[in-house]
């Protein structure tokens, strides 16, 4: 058997010193770009893929959390099918929570000193909600990643990085089929759409509303998930909008419509039906609701299996892989109640009503 060439005489071919050689195999950004080519070179001579080595001794997968407070429980639902599929490979995944500013130039983004550690660190799977900086950060200091897709914000080329993304957009828009098809016609969407995932759904929505030749109906208030569903509902019940089901963007906006439903006296389903988006606290919730399933756990094992291909295969092509959802349908939904069509239009005899007088 040939033996393995030592990183001693990578250093002797090199012309350079044994620690150098180390710095550069341990994946050490600061040793000079010219004389890291030249120790590259030396090694290649040698038959010695300096990456591979590191890459064969690297056990950890970091799962980065970024810009988020808590663990969202979609989210670690993700981290939980990531740690399985990792666990199956015999590497360690690796927790952490890290914030940062959207607008910083990628080379003066400041990473966690954990990733520079080469010889510990063999790829990033980026969780929570990201920025085109960061994966511009990452990709300029050579360090494999993967990214949920549904979650970065701003212009970015997602064919340009190994992305995973929940089909959210078909997802939401078989909800809204599905509330159609039992009969209902106004049909609120509440989500804030300055963030992708709300967004997306909202495409959903309103491709399949404006197929059915209906309205889409969008609320306008900005707020956190459950604040938004109860500032939302309050709003749209008191300025008296035609409504018989609420379209919530995920199952935790939907926690606020039942309370705002709850207090205003009214039913769910009988008065107005409400549907979710995640399946994380549908099931959880009085009446159980319907929700679309997104299967986070698939998520986070094929993000996990992605970034362990690019660290073992860093020049391959992108990989892009998009998990279907489905609608799961429970209690919280049903047919409106028939409209009565005296009470729906002023009398022949009496002027319609004027708002805001």
């Amino acid at each position: 058997m040939k033996k393995t060439p030592s990183l001693g005489e990578v250093a002797q071919r090199a012309g350079v010193s044994a620690a150098t050689v180390s710095r550069i195999a341990r994946g050490q950004l600061s040793v000079d770009a010219a004389i890291q080519a030249r120790v590259r070179k030396a090694a290649a001579e040698l038959g010695l893929d300096l990456d591979r080595r590191r890459n064969e001794a690297s056990t950890i997968i970091v799962f980065l959390l970024s810009n988020r407070d808590v663990l969202h429980s979609f989210q670690a639902r993700i981290l939980v099918g990531a740690e399985a599929y990792c666990a199956s490979q015999n590497k360690e995944l690796l927790y952490m929570s890290f914030r940062y500013s959207p607008t910083v130039p990628p080379l003066a983004l400041h990473l966690p000193r954990i990733l520079g550690q080469r010889n510990l660190v063999r790829a990033v799977i980026l969780g929570g909600t990201n920025s085109p900086n960061m994966l511009l950060a990452l990709r300029e200091q050579k360090i494999s990643f993967a990214v949920l897709g549904n979650n970065v914000i701003g212009d970015w080329i997602p064919e340009e990085f190994d992305t995973v993304y929940s089909d959210d957009v078909q997802g939401a828009s078989d909800l809204t089929s599905h509330l159609i098809a039992e009969g209902h016609r106004d049909i609120w969407f509440i989500g804030d759409l300055e963030f992708p995932w709300y967004a997306r759904c909202a495409e959903g929505y309103r491709r399949s509303m404006l197929n059915a030749g209906l309205q889409p109906r969008f609320s306008e208030i900005q707020s956190g998930d459950r604040s938004l569903g109860y500032l939302a509902t309050r709003s749209i019940l008191s300025r008296q909008e035609p409504v018989t089901a609420i379209f919530a963007g995920s199952d935790q906006i939907a926690r606020g419509v039942y309370e705002a439903l709850e207090q205003a006296g009214l039913s769910v389903p009988d008065d107005i039906s409400v549907a979710g988006f995640n399946d994380t606290e549908a099931a959880l919730l009085h009446p159980p609701m319907t929700s679309v399933a997104e299967y986070p756990e698939e998520l986070g094992r094929h993000l996990a299996g992605f970034v362990l291909k690019r660290a073992q295969e860093p020049d391959r092509v992108p990989q892009k892989l998009t998990i279907p959802t489905r609608v799961v349908v429970r209690q919280s939904t049903k047919p409106p109640k028939p409209r009565d069509p005296v009470a729906a239009s002023p009398r022949v005899d009496e002027p319609p009503s004027v708002s805001g007088v």
